[in-house]
């Protein structure tokens, strides 16, 4: 009986507490994961409670539309490629039709596209919305398919994180 089983006994305490480290240290690092993301998800909350846009007008040229945009909340919106345009319009010949349009940069704006045209005023930050600044938009339609000059229409601009304002408007 001597030392085979007191050295069998001793692997077998050693390995559970090997065993049970681990399990501890991977229980304590799910834990750390967990609480961080629910720190994070808590972050985008109170960022999306802080944001608050309004759409302030529309106007219509055949196929551009022009929104006015004010920042009443008090976030700033910098990253206008993560700024999403929807429209839901009816064509001339009476179908309706829905259509996600992406942000653009440039001078030549292309079809379904929108780009900034201008804030007013930008002194604190130039090129980003801050809040109590008004924005200009402009939204350029497909020209084979513009909106029709009676139909009532709907524009909903969203910011980066989710916030959104819409409008109906008059084609």
């Amino acid at each position: 009986m001597g030392f085979g089983s007191i050295i069998a006994a001793m692997v077998s305490v050693a390995t559970i507490l090997l065993a049970s480290y681990i399990c501890s240290k991977g229980g304590f690092y799910m834990a750390d994961g967990l609480s961080k993301s629910v720190i994070e998800m808590q972050e985008n909350r109170n960022e999306i409670l802080k944001t608050e846009i309004e759409v302030t007008g529309v106007s219509t040229h055949r196929v551009d539309i022009l929104v006015s945009l004010q920042n009443k909340g008090s976030t700033k919106i910098g990253d206008f490629t993560y700024m999403d345009v929807i429209v839901t319009y009816q064509n001339e010949s009476g179908t309706v039709k829905t259509i996600w349009i992406p942000y653009q940069e440039g001078e030549v704006l292309s079809e379904n596209r929108w780009t900034k045209l201008d804030i007013v005023p930008d002194l604190i930050n130039p090129g980003v919305f801050d809040p109590g600044e008004k924005m200009e938009l402009q939204v350029r339609l497909d020209t084979s398919d513009p909106p029709g000059n009676s139909s009532i229409n709907w524009l909903m601009v969203a910011a980066p994180n989710g916030v959104k304002a819409s409008l109906y408007f008059k084609g």
